[in-house]
């Protein structure tokens, strides 16, 4: 059986001379397939770009902290916010901090399969605008803190937001961008 295929009916990325009009139904699938991985690689790297600018701000501004801060420093900016530059070995809220340093390689270990995955998913659903920010900002974030557990052998904290005598644990831009991604 052959399936008349025209301008309409092409991927844009054929060349119209090089195909007959008359083309076997499988040739017309297999074309078809074609333009929907070039349109999910190309609908990747938007998301990948949001990734990286996250990745940037957040190893710009840990990277000011490092300098300009030592370990346990605090600098009050307002009534509610401070700047300090405290280590994290842990995960969120510290959780496992206190361990013997194996923790450092788990996380590591689990932000890569992470990313593997949300590369993947992304790769997969990069047409879902909301689904793609969530992903894009929570990948940011992981890379950003593995960097830190790379280079530092710990999570560089520097935002505190507190109210009077009660504060929130210290976190940091990839932080945020994990939150507000899972928020997504």
């Amino acid at each position: 059986a052959c399936k008349t295929v025209g301008p309409s009916s092409m991927p844009s990325s054929t060349p119209h001379a090089i195909l007959p009009h008359c083309v076997p139904a499988w040739a017309t699938l297999e074309l078809n397939l074609m333009a929907s991985r070039n349109a999910t690689r190309s609908s990747l790297l938007p998301w990948l770009g949001i990734a990286a600018i996250v990745i940037l701000l957040d190893q710009i501004t840990k990277a000011m902290i490092l300098r300009t801060m030592a370990i346990g420093d605090s600098r009050t900016v307002n009534a509610f916010f401070n700047l300090v530059h405290w280590r994290n070995t842990g995960a969120a809220f510290s959780f496992l901090h206190a361990s013997s340093g194996w923790q450092r390689w788990f996380f590591i270990g689990l932000a890569l399969v992470a990313v593997v995955f949300i590369v993947w998913m992304l790769a997969r659903h990069g047409g879902q605008r909301l689904f793609g920010w969530a992903l894009a900002l929570i990948l940011g974030g992981a890379v950003g803190n593995v960097i830190d557990r790379l280079l530092h052998g710990s999570v560089v904290d520097f935002i505190q937001l507190h109210w009077n005598s009660a504060a929130f644990p210290s976190f940091n831009i990839a932080d945020s961008a994990i939150t507000v991604g899972a928020a997504l």
